[in-house]
């Protein structure tokens, strides 16, 4: 996975994410909506509609003095810890 920062603000991110699909980027704007001091997130993979961009774009955008890198990464490890989570049970139960 290639990410690339196309903006950043203070309070907003706009990151491509190469070679990713709806199945993660689903996951990583319900992940960043449920972090604290997360105001939006979104992702758009339409090329058509984005000007021929063929990557996934996440925006983020957070409340004042919460850091756009800062939630992405606490966002990310949330999803890391449901997988490992889910992993767990999915062996336990086999």
């Amino acid at each position: 996975m290639e990410l690339r920062v196309i903006d950043k603000t203070e309070e907003e991110l706009r990151i491509e994410v190469a070679g990713e699909d709806h199945t993660f980027m689903n996951v990583m704007k319900g992940a960043l909506l449920e972090t604290e001091g997360v105001a939006a997130a979104t992702y758009d993979v339409n090329p058509e509609q984005s000007g021929g961009q063929t990557e996934p774009i996440l925006s983020i955008k957070t409340e004042a003095g919460v850091d756009p890198l800062d939630a992405l990464e606490d966002a990310s490890r949330n999803v890391q810890t449901m997988v490992e989570d889910f992993s767990a049970a999915f062996e336990a139960a086999a």
